[in-house]
C-alpha cells in the first residue's frame, strides 16, 4: 500500500515546482485510483490535459487587447490581477491558486504531465497488453503537447535555422516519488527534440475507436495531426505541416465543411446561443477541447481586453477581401465588448449555495487554425496558388455574402492592399491578419507575434482618459513569461528581466 500511495502522490509532488512541498503534501491527491486495468488507465488520461487555460494571459499580452478606460462598474474577479499584469507585460507572482495566471498554467500543465507519465509507467510495465497501445499513444501526445505549450510560453520561441540554445523548460518523463526533486531546463532545441520524439511515436499508436463517445476530449487522429501541423509550423518544417494537414483536410469542399460557418449557420444566432454553440464538441471545427477553471467568459467586464478600438479596426474595419466579416462582436454596455465565444460553466462547491468555481471549455485545436497553418506553410515554400486556395476557402465561410468575384484574394489584390511587392511577405501578412481577426479572445495571436517578431502596442489611459502608448518590441525579455518563483527551489533559473 505504501508503494501505491507514493505512486499517486507523485501527481501532487510534480507541482512542487510551482507551489512548494508542504502545501501539496497537505492535500489529498486527486489521482488515487490504483492502476490495474485498461479502463483505469483511460480514466487517468483524462487528467493528462492541462486543467488551466493560457488564452487569458496570452490574449491580454497581445495586440488584441486595449485599455478601455477608468470606470467604476467593472466587475472584480480573482483573475483580474493576472490579466492586468499580462496587459502591462509584468510578471505575475504567487498566483498558484488563481486561475488565468501564468503560475496556474505552469502548475496544472506539469500536473497533466505527471498523469501522462504515470499512465506510461504502467503501460510500459505491461508490454504484453496490446490493447494498451492506443493509450500509450494518447499519453505520449498529451505529454508532448503539454511540454510544447510550456516551452512556447516560458522560454524563447523556437527560431528555425538557429541554434535555439537558450534555456528551455524541464522535460519530465518519469513519475516523481521524491519529496523535493531537482530539475534542469535544458535548451529549447533539446526540448523540441524530445517533443518530436513523443509526437511521432504517439501518432503511430493513436486509435479513434477507443473513445467512441468522447473523441473530441482526447487526442484523435484529427487532433493529433493538427498538433503535428502546429508543431512543425513553429519548427519551420513546412513539408510536414502540409502533410499532416492533408490527413485532416483532404479536399477543398471537405475542408470548407469543417470550418466554422460564420456567414451561414452562425449568422442568425443571438449572443447567448452563440456562446453555447462555439465550444460544443459537435462543431466540426473543434478538433480537441479542454476544460479549464477560468472566469474568462466574463473578460468583457474587465478594464483590459477587447474593446471598441480593436473591434472597429480588427473585426469591423477593412480587410483584404473587400467585404465584411460575419464575426459576432457586441457591446453589453459601452465599452464592454464580447465576441460571444465562451459560455461559463459554474460548479457549486455545495449544491444550492451559490458559491463555486467558473469553468470554460477551450478549443485547443481547430480546423480553422489548421487550414491557415497550411496556408502559411504553402506561402513559406512559394506555393502561392495553393496558399491562396486555402485563404479563399477560409474566407468563403467568413465574409457576409461572399463571392469569388468580389471577395476572392489574389497576389495582385494583396500587393495593392498592403503595398508589399514580395509575394511571400504579402501572403504571410494576409494570413496573420486573417488569423488575428479569427482568434480574437482565443489567445493564439500571441504565438504569431512571437514567431514573426511583431511589435505589440498598447494604449494606456489616465484618469482623464488621455492616452499614451507602450510597446513590447522583438528581443524584449518580457516576451517570455516568468516561471513561478517557487521553481527556484527545484533548481530552475528564472527568465531574465
Amino acid at each position: 500500500m505504501k508503494a501505491i500511495r507514493y505512486k499517486y502522490l507523485l501527481v501532487a509532488l510534480i507541482a512542487f515546482m510551482a507551489s512548494g512541498c508542504k502545501k501539496f503534501l497537505e492535500k489529498t491527491p486527486d489521482l488515487r485510483t490504483q492502476l490495474n486495468s485498461k479502463e483505469k488507465v483511460a480514466q487517468l488520461l483524462v487528467s493528462a490535459y492541462p486543467k488551466a487555460e493560457y488564452l487569458s494571459f496570452t490574449e491580454n499580452a497581445s495586440d488584441n487587447a486595449e485599455d478601455k478606460g477608468p470606470r467604476t462598474d467593472y466587475i472584480q474577479v480573482n483573475s483580474e490581477q493576472s490579466w492586468t499584469k499580462a496587459y502591462f507585460w509584468e510578471d505575475f507572482e504567487n498566483g498558484v491558486d488563481i486561475s488565468g495566471s501564468t503560475d496556474d498554467y505552469w502548475n496544472k500543465t506539469y500536473l497533466a504531465i505527471a498523469a501522462a507519465n504515470t499512465a506510461l509507467q504502467y503501460i510500459d510495465k505491461h508490454p504484453e497488453q496490446a490493447d494498451l497501445r492506443p493509450y500509450r499513444g494518447e499519453a505520449l501526445l498529451a505529454r508532448a503537447y503539454a511540454h510544447f505549450m510550456l516551452v512556447s510560453l516560458y522560454a524563447n520561441i523556437y527560431k528555425p535555422g538557429e541554434a535555439n540554445n537558450s534555456p528551455g523548460i524541464p522535460f519530465v518523463t518519469d513519475p516523481e516519488i521524491t519529496v523535493s526533486p531537482q530539475y534542469k531546463r535544458g535548451t529549447v532545441a533539446e526540448v523540441y527534440n524530445k517533443i518530436e520524439r513523443d509526437l511521432t511515436e504517439g501518432l503511430l499508436l493513436i486509435d479513434n475507436s477507443v473513445y467512441k463517445t468522447a473523441q473530441k476530449y482526447h487526442f484523435s487522429q484529427n487532433s493529433a495531426n493538427a498538433f503535428a501541423a502546429r508543431f512543425y509550423l513553429f519548427k519551420g518544417d513546412f513539408a510536414k505541416v502540409i502533410a499532416h494537414t492533408g490527413k485532416v483536410l483532404t479536399s477543398g469542399e471537405q475542408a470548407k465543411s469543417m470550418l466554422r460557418p460564420w456567414n451561414s449557420t452562425y449568422a442568425p444566432m443571438i449572443a447567448t446561443a452563440m456562446e453555447v454553440v462555439f465550444t460544443k464538441s459537435s462543431q466540426n471545427s473543434n478538433l480537441l477541447m479542454g476544460e479549464a477553471e477560468s472566469a474568462w467568459a466574463r473578460n468583457f467586464y474587465i478594464r483590459y481586453g477587447l474593446g471598441k478600438i480593436i473591434t472597429n479596426s480588427v473585426l469591423f474595419g477593412p480587410n483584404i477581401s473587400g467585404g465584411e466579416y460575419a464575426y459576432k462582436a457586441t457591446p453589453y454596455v459601452e465599452p464592454l465588448w464580447t465576441t460571444c465565444k465562451f459560455n461559463e460553466l459554474f460548479f457549486e462547491t455545495t449544491i444550492g449555495s451559490g458559491f463555486g468555481d467558473p469553468y470554460i471549455m477551450v478549443p485547443l485545436f481547430t480546423a480553422d487554425e489548421l487550414i491557415m497553418n497550411r496556408a502559411e506553410a504553402y506561402a513559406s515554400t512559394n506555393q502561392f496558388d495553393l496558399a491562396l486556395q486555402d485563404i479563399n476557402t477560409f474566407l468563403s465561410t467568413r465574409i457576409t455574402g461572399y463571392s469569388v468575384a468580389a471577395n476572392g484574394v489574389t497576389l495582385t489584390k494583396i500587393a495593392d492592399y498592403y503595398g508589399i511587392a514580395d509575394p511571400k511577405a504579402g501572403v504571410i501578412k494576409t494570413i496573420l491578419d486573417l488569423k488575428r481577426a479569427e482568434f480574437v479572445t482565443e489567445g493564439l495571436r500571441w504565438f504569431d507575434i512571437l514567431r514573426h517578431d511583431l511589435t505589440v502596442k498598447h494604449n494606456k489611459l489616465d484618469a482623464n482618459e488621455n492616452s499614451t502608448t507602450i510597446e513590447l518590441k522583438p528581443g524584449d525579455p518580457r516576451r517570455v513569461f516568468q516561471l513561478p518563483i517557487p521553481a527556484l527551489k527545484a533548481g530552475l533559473a528564472l527568465n531574465p528581466r
